[in-house]
């Protein structure tokens, strides 16, 4: 679940209610999470072996699935917070799954 991943300023930003109607810093933070994540990936694809060419298999297939999913739930009535916080929750899991290699 997304709570345990909330940070000092996540938690400051939805007690303050300060995204009104729009989570701009869960936003701007999926942004910088995931520039991370891009980071980890190129230096996986610099090596250029076997393992990286099955990284970008599965960030294709990854990124289609996420599309998918997001969509689905915005048509179900999700929350924008709701669908960003999911994409947070597969960024977090990349992140981690790169690093720990």
């Amino acid at each position: 679940m997304m709570n345990e991943h909330f940070s000092a300023l996540d938690r400051h930003a939805v007690l303050s209610g300060s995204d009104d109607g729009f989570p701009w810093f869960a936003s701007a933070m999926l942004a910088v999470e995931a520039g991370e994540v891009v980071s980890l990936r190129l230096a996986k694809f610099a090596e250029h072996n076997e393992d990286s060419e099955r990284e970008a298999s599965l960030m294709v297939n990854e990124k289609i699935f996420a599309a998918f999913e997001a969509g689905a739930n915005w048509l179900a009535g999700a929350t924008p917070a709701a669908i960003i916080g999911r994409y947070r929750e597969h960024v977090a899991a990349n992140a981690k799954r790169l690093s720990a290699r």
